[in-house]
């Protein structure tokens, strides 16, 4: 099950969601035709229960919001994306286990 705690993006609110958020934010772009996308889901699930209040995570189908991942230029899923104060701050491409993913949040 997903957790209350994991935002959907799309191309209408990616804007106010993440680019104009407060807060940093992890954007999963992913698809639900994707196997190591779904290998991913829970542990960003996890992440987003763990870090609640510390950073902003949601996940963003490519194949419902097309515009925005190719002006980010997605090419393969599951890719990670944070971003603060607007900006892109980081990329992760492929599924990686939760410490790596910690690692990945953190490292700012």
């Amino acid at each position: 099950m997903a957790s209350p705690n994991v935002h959907e993006f799309n191309d209408l609110n990616f804007e106010a969601e993440v680019l104009k958020s407060d807060q940093t934010v992890l954007v999963d772009f992913t698809a639900s035709w994707c196997g190591p996308c779904k290998m991913l889901s829970p542990i960003v699930d996890q992440v987003a229960d763990e870090l609640k209040g510390q950073l902003k995570v949601g996940k963003l189908d490519i194949d419902n919001a097309p515009l925005t991942a190719a002006k980010y230029a997605v090419q393969s899923v599951p890719t990670l994306m944070l971003f603060k104060n607007g900006e892109r701050t980081r990329v992760q491409l492929g599924a990686i286990p939760k410490g790596r993913l910690l690692d990945f949040v953190n490292a700012e």
